[in-house]
């Protein structure tokens, strides 16, 4: 598994554990050095923008991974059900 699929999976871990009826669509190539994710509850979808090394270090690097889970969180927050 390379650095890119083991980010995603990390990435997918944590928002199935804040919230398992959420989806994310994870482009497969970064545009400008960000990933443009597209997190979805039920209807409603909002996007959230992640640096390429973000999700490359995302399964080695605590810091990230918390980084993450908070900027998942406030997304979620943020989509009206």
């Amino acid at each position: 598994m390379d650095d890119f699929e083991e980010g995603r999976t990390q990435f997918l871990q944590i928002l199935k554990k804040i919230d398992p009826g959420a989806q994310a669509v994870i482009p497969v190539a970064p545009s400008n050095g960000h990933f443009l994710i597209s997190l979805t509850r039920k209807k409603a979808r909002k996007f959230l923008m992640v640096s390429e090394d973000d999700i490359l270090d995302l399964p080695a690097d605590h810091t990230i991974q918390n980084e993450i889970e908070e900027q998942i969180k406030e997304t979620l927050e943020s989509i009206k059900d």
